[in-house]
């Protein structure tokens, strides 16, 4: 009898060294956005975004917006509302607790250093690094997917991503300014800060 209480003991006062991966709070609801952005939110791909480390209040701006059509997508729409319902605080908390690792695409290494030149336009409000202000909810563009960036910034420029938000106004002036073809160089860049 005692060898039983003293094993059970045992057993609950480990606890967490028993713990697995799918412990964690928000760790089963994540399994879903795995599918696309990687398990723990660790992108492999060119044109999902990396969900690790991402800031909790900028995942929920962005959880709200894509819910409400704000930030038009009828890819992440639905899951969107579905992470309202499965509990926003809860995955925005997850996934901020992960440890980004750098997107496995290779930059273009001239792409990226003609990149940094052009960059100087982004740094008053994503920082001389990218590392963005999650304050402001600015996120940081170190290390995501050159595709996904491109694709954003293009989006931005053709006011197709959160057409008629007051808050990028400025953002949207700015990228309109910018060629195209810059946009390749800057997603090199900020794909390749570490």
């Amino acid at each position: 009898m005692h060898i039983v209480f003293g094993l059970l003991f045992v057993i609950v006062a480990a606890g967490s060294a028993f713990a697995g991966p799918l412990d964690t709070p928000g760790a089963t609801k994540a399994l879903t956005c795995g599918a696309c952005h990687g398990p723990g939110g660790q992108s492999p791909s060119n044109t999902m975004p990396i969900l690790a480390g991402i800031s909790a209040g900028y995942f929920k701006k962005a959880i709200e917006d894509y819910a409400t059509g704000k930030r038009p997508s009828p890819e992440m729409e639905p899951y969107a509302k579905a992470v309202k319902v499965l509990g926003v605080d809860e995955l925005a908390g997850y996934f901020a607790a992960q440890k980004k690792e750098p997107t496995p695409i290779r930059a273009d290494p001239a792409a990226a250093e003609r990149g940094k030149a052009a960059a100087a336009q982004c740094a008053l409000c994503h920082g001389p690094d990218g590392r963005g202000d999650a304050t402001k909810t600015i996120p940081d563009l170190r290390g995501q997917p050159p595709g996904y960036l491109k694709s954003q910034m293009l989006l931005f420029k053709a006011d197709k991503r959160s057409p008629g938000d007051p808050g990028l106004r400025a953002m949207k002036t700015l990228m309109a300014t910018i060629p195209d073809q810059t946009f390749d160089d800057l997603a090199a860049y900020f794909s390749s800060v570490r």
